[in-house]
C-alpha cells in the first residue's frame, strides 16, 4: 500500500526524522490557509498523487507550463499555484501519458538547500536482508544513476539480528562524503529510518533528496510503501489509504483476494500461481504479442472469484483476447471452467478465448467448455497456448 508523501512524512517525524514543517490541503482555500499560519519567505507547493517525477511533470490543460512542485515567495503566488494544480491532470514518468488528478496539496517551507543526496532503505531479498543504499547523487532518478555511474550507488546490508549499528551509519555516512556534524546528524537519520521500516513492515522508504541544512541532515521529499499482508497490525497505517489513487480493477482484485497489475498489451491473462503467471507474459511476448495484465486467481479460487476476475480482463477495453493457463492442483480445472464459462456468458464475450488446462479434473473441466456452446479455443500447452492466442487476437484486430 503507497501513501502521500505529507503522511509519509508526518510518520518519518514520529521517528525523529528531520522534515521541513508542512500543512496538507484539501482544496484551494485550505492551501492559502496553511501559507497564511506560517512563518516563512518561501513557500513550496505540492501536488500529492502517488508517482515520483512531480516537479519535472505538466498538467494535461497546460503542457509546457510548470510541474507539480512549485516555489511561491507570498501567499498569493500559493493561491495561484493551488488554483493551477488542485483537480488537475498531473503526467509524470511515473503515471504512464494518462496521469492523475491532483486531489490534495502540501504547502511546505522553503529551506535553503546545501546539497542533495539519495537514500532509500529496502529489502534485499538477494541477502534476505534490510539494505541501505545511498548516493550523492540526490534529486535524480536513481535508475539513470544506477545506469550512468552505478559507482556512485553505495549499498549496506543490515544485519536482522545485530539490527543497525555505528559501523553501518560510518559506512552509509562516509557513502555521502560526509563528516564532522553532518555525518553525526545523518547517523541518526539513518537509525531512525530503519527503525521506522522495521516497526512499520514497510516495503520501502525512499528519500530522494535528502539534504544538508546547516549541520542538520533531513528529508526534502519522502515516499513510503507497506506490505499488504501487515496491514492488519497497523489500523492506523491502514486508515492512511487513499482509493482514489488506486487502479480500479487493481481495488476490485485485491478486495476479492486476486493479485492483478493492468500492463499496457492487448492479451488478457488469468493464471494461477504467480510463477505461471509470468511465464505465461514471457511467451506471449516470445510469440510476439503483448500481455494486458498479470492476474494472479491463487489456488483457493472459487468459480465465483475466477468470474470476478474475467470481468477485471475484460473491463479493460484495450484486450482484444484473452489466455486462461491454469495448471489445476488445489484449484481445480472444472471450477476454473465453471467460473470462466459463466463470466464469458455474463458479459457477453466478444474477444477469442484461448483456454489451456491441466492436472486435477482437467477432463471434466474441457467438457465442461465443450459443453457450453462458447467459441472457447481449446490449447494442449502453453506454447500452443500462446501461439493460438495471438494468432487469434491479431485476427480480431486485423477484422
Amino acid at each position: 500500500m503507497n501513501i502521500h508523501e505529507y503522511q509519509a512524512k508526518e510518520l518519518l517525524k514520529k521517528y525523529g526524522v528531520a522534515v521541513p514543517d508542512g500543512i496538507p490541503a484539501m482544496n484551494v482555500e485550505e492551501a492559502v490557509k496553511a501559507a497564511e499560519s506560517m512563518t516563512t519567505d518561501l513557500y513550496v507547493v505540492k501536488a500529492q498523487i502517488h508517482a515520483g517525477g512531480r516537479g519535472a511533470g505538466h498538467f494535461t490543460d497546460n503542457p509546457e507550463g510548470k510541474g507539480g512542485v512549485r516555489l511561491c515567495k507570498t501567499v498569493d503566488d500559493v493561491r495561484a499555484a493551488a488554483e493551477a494544480m488542485m483537480g488537475k491532470t498531473l503526467v509524470t514518468k511515473q503515471t504512464g501519458p494518462e496521469g492523475k488528478e491532483v486531489q490534495r496539496l502540501y504547502v511546505t517551507d522553503g529551506v535553503d538547500i546545501e546539497k542533495e543526496y539519495y537514500c532509500s532503505v529496502v529489502l534485499d531479498r538477494g541477502q534476505s536482508k534490510v539494505a541501505f543504499m545511498v548516493s550523492t547523487e540526490g534529486g535524480m532518478d536513481i535508475e539513470e544513476v544506477a545506469e550512468s555511474h552505478p559507482e556512485k550507488i553505495i549499498s549496506v546490508a543490515i544485519d536482522p539480528v545485530a539490527g543497525f549499528t555505528d559501523a553501518d551509519g560510518d559506512k552509509l555516512a562516509a557513502g555521502l562524503e560526509l563528516s564532522g556534524a553532518k555525518a553525526e546528524s545523518a547517523k541518526v537519520l539513518f537509525a531512525n529510518l530503519y527503525k521506522c521500516y522495521i516497526e512499520l513492515d514497510a516495503e520501502i522508504v525512499e528519500i530522494n533528496p535528502l539534504i544538508t541544512v546547516g549541520d542538520e541532515v533531513m528529508a526534502l521529499d519522502a515516499k513510503m510503501s507497506f506490505d499488504g499482508n501487515a496491514l492488519y497490525r497497523h489500523p492506523d497505517i491502514k486508515a492512511l489509504r487513499d482509493e482514489t489513487e488506486e487502479d480500479a480493477n487493481e481495488k476490485l482484485a485485491a478486495d476479492n483476494e486476486l493479485s492483478y497489475v493492468r500492463l499496457d498489451g492487448n492479451i488478457g491473462c488469468m493464471v494461477n500461481g504467480a510463477g505461471l503467471a509470468m511465464s505465461t507474459m514471457d511467451i506471449i511476448k516470445l510469440k510476439g504479442g503483448e500481455p494486458a495484465n498479470f492476474l494472479d486467481v491463487g489456488g483457493g479460487a472459487t468459480a465465483e472469484r475466477v468470474t470476478t476476475a474475467f470481468k477485471i480482463i475484460l473491463s479493460d477495453p484495450s484486450v482484444k483476447g484473452i489466455l486462461v493457463n491454469i495448471f489445476g492442483g488445489i484449484m481445480k480445472c472444472d471450477v476454473i471452467a465453471e467460473g470462466v464459462i459463466a463470466a464469458a456468458k455474463e458479459v457477453n464475450l466478444s474477444v477469442p478465448l484461448v483456454v489451456r488446462l491441466e492436472g486435477t479434473n482437467v477432463q471434466k473441466g474441457k467438457e465442461l467448455m465443450a459443453a457450453s456452446g462458447l467459441p472457447i479455443i481449446s490449447a494442449d500447452d502453453l506454447e500452443d497456448a500462446a501461439t493460438k492466442v495471438v494468432a487469434a487476437t491479431s485476427q480480431a484486430e486485423a477484422a
